[in-house]
């Protein structure tokens, strides 16, 4: 077979109208309009504005069931009349098509319809021709809200959750009439020691639980307030308050009084403790998720201080500042921006160091120098206690460590370590301070820990063992703070404490008020009868450091012999004040 090149093929030209095809190859197309309208699946009409007004040219059944028609027009008297106003506006425009959605009351509830509408071409200049669909959403329309109405609800107890909660008013702020200088207030509430029912009785009972406090608090409810889920165990009521703090405080009663009575669960009666924290908006203009941060702010306070706390200026800031000092402080762990800072342990009678008391530092690039009382505290509420308690203890130990190299073998000093009442609580201190010290090849006597009458009492036999595997590591146990707790004495006698320290609010005026150096003197004798030493902290003085010296106190530190003081310098000072026997 012979090729052919397609350069070789002839080029004709095309005719710019389209092709037809032979006589009866489509069929005719002679239907009605009323035929092409009944194929839509949804209502149709064509429409005809003349001399401003509307009337219906032809419409398919759908259309047509529900109308009622008045001489063939479309006015107010029809069933779709909630669709005039948008014909008209579209009509009165210069759009060629347009689209909207309209609701109408039905027999069985809202109807929602998705609209279109065009311009059709028409011989008549003062007459237009216009094709409208209406198609039946309703069915969509009535799942999506359902679908809403448990994406912002609480699955257990039917109330808003916190997204809920937030739209509830919203819509209260936006709707409702509100007096001249009213405002609207927030009452956070959290449930105390719900996770013991829990931990108890199972998770079901805390459901049950959770189930019958909303029914109790919803009873206490005024017409208008809305009450919320919002966590876990945590509720919120949204008020409207016509007389300021003295509403709020009424409903902090009737809520109160709701709780008042136990609830029995699995035959038990379960008395229901909670923590409540209210704030009051400045002005009906406040952003409401401002006040509701606020209130929890005051539910936070509510449940250290256990009674019902108000929104104090100041308040949401100080816990903005709790929160960057946590994350800050979760980097400054993990990357090595904590420091550990020295101050002395002078022995009273030669003026000799015998130790240093490691203190946690901070200074933050972007939060400054953070005290101490803050870190820690914000350390032991976020649970980051054990992290920054264990970085202390081989931090302490390593110092020790590189102190032996400098000076070419061990030195006569030891480090005292503190240690939280919250840490020994959730951490094996024995294993850590076993590894710090196996890690610096350090031995046992030279680390002593610190810890607070709390820390004890909380916990008398736990604290025992863990006590007893610090002495097997010939380790010294200093019970800090003395004096300002309310220790046992029969506990003290038979834990194995070595040291007190008689805390500087004692020792700091104890020249110039008469009760503060009696509690001294009696520490002294008290530790003399069971053969502990005593350091006292807070000496400022050498008046203080004299006197404390004549009445045989073995140890002391304060601002008078040096501040806390960086690991090179405090190795410095070691060594300046070596064999040094004057205080």
């Amino acid at each position: 077979m012979e090729s052919v090149s397609v350069r070789n093929w002839p080029v004709v030209t095309t005719r710019g109208e389209p092709l037809c095809g032979d006589d009866g190859a489509h069929p005719a197309l002679s239907y009605d309009v009323e035929h092409w309208l009944a194929a839509f699946p949804q209502s149709a009409a064509i429409l005809a504005f003349k001399d401003d007004v509307l009337s219906i040219v032809a419409g398919n059944a759908r259309f047509l069931d529900g109308l009622r028609v008045h001489n063939g027009r479309l006015d107010d008297s029809s069933a779709y009349h909630v669709w005039l106003e948008r014909i008209r506006t579209f009509i009165g425009s210069e759009r060629d098509t347009a689209f909207f959605e309209t609701r109408r009351d039905g027999k069985l509830g809202p109807e929602y319809f998705m609209c279109t509408i065009g311009r059709l071409p028409t011989d008549e200049s003062d007459s237009s021709l216009f094709l409208f669909t209406a198609t039946d959403r309703t069915n969509e329309r009535t799942i999506e809200k359902n679908l809403r109405r448990e994406l912002l609800s609480d699955g257990l107890t039917a109330l808003p959750n916190r997204t809920g909660f937030g739209e509830e008013i919203d819509d209260r702020l936006k709707n409702n009439v509100w007096p001249e200088k009213a405002q609207f207030g927030i009452i956070a509430i959290d449930l105390s020691r719900f996770s013991r029912v829990n931990e108890s009785l199972g998770p079901m009972a805390g459901d049950e639980l959770l189930i019958t406090v909303a029914k109790r608090l919803k009873s206490s409810l005024r017409q208008g307030d809305v009450l919320a889920r919002i966590g876990g165990n945590d509720f919120a009521i949204f008020a409207s308050l016509n007389n300021g703090l003295s509403d709020i405080l009424h409903i902090v009663q009737r809520i109160q009084d709701a709780l008042g009575s136990p609830i029995r669960l699995s035959g038990l009666q379960i008395r229901v403790d909670c923590a409540i924290g209210c704030a009051l908006s400045l002005s009906l203009d406040e952003d409401p998720d401002d006040v509701v941060r606020k209130a929890q702010a005051a539910v936070k306070i509510a449940k250290r201080s256990g009674k019902v706390e108000i929104y104090r200026n100041g308040v949401l800031k100080e816990a903005q500042r709790r929160f960057s000092i946590e994350s800050r402080l979760r980097d400054a762990l993990t990357q090595g921006g904590l420091t550990l800072a020295y101050q002395p342990l002078i022995h009273l009678q030669t003026g000799e160091v015998t130790g240093f008391e490691a203190l946690a530092r901070w200074d933050d690039p972007e939060l400054g120098n953070v005290p101490p009382t803050e870190f820690i505290a914000v350390a032991e509420e976020s649970g980051l206690i054990t992290t920054l308690g264990r970085w202390a203890a081989y931090e302490a130990a390593q110092a020790l460590s590189r102190w032996d190299v400098k000076y070419g073998q061990p030195l006569p000093v030891g480090v005292n370590v503190n240690l939280s009442a919250i840490q020994i609580a959730r951490d094996d201190v024995a294993s850590m301070f076993e590894e710090a010290l196996r890690y610096a090849g350090i031995a046992g006597d030279r680390m002593t820990a610190e810890l607070t009458e709390s820390a004890i009492v909380a916990d008398p036999d736990k604290a025992r063992k863990w006590l007893f595997a610090l002495k097997d590591l010939k380790m010294s146990i200093a019970m800090d703070d003395f004096g300002t707790g309310f220790s046992n004495l029969a506990s003290l006698h038979s834990l194995p404490i070595d040291i007190l320290k008689i805390d500087r609010s004692f020792v700091s005026s104890m020249l110039e008020d008469h009760d503060k150096a009696v509690i001294v003197r009696t520490i002294l004798s008290l530790a003399e009868s069971l053969n502990l030493k005593v350091t006292a902290e807070g000496i400022e003085t050498q008046d203080l450091a004299l006197q404390l010296q004549k009445l045989g106190c073995w140890q002391g530190q304060g601002y008078y012999f040096a501040r806390p003081m960086n690991e090179a310098d405090a190795f410095d000072y070691w060594r300046a004040r070596w064999n040094f026997e004057t205080i």
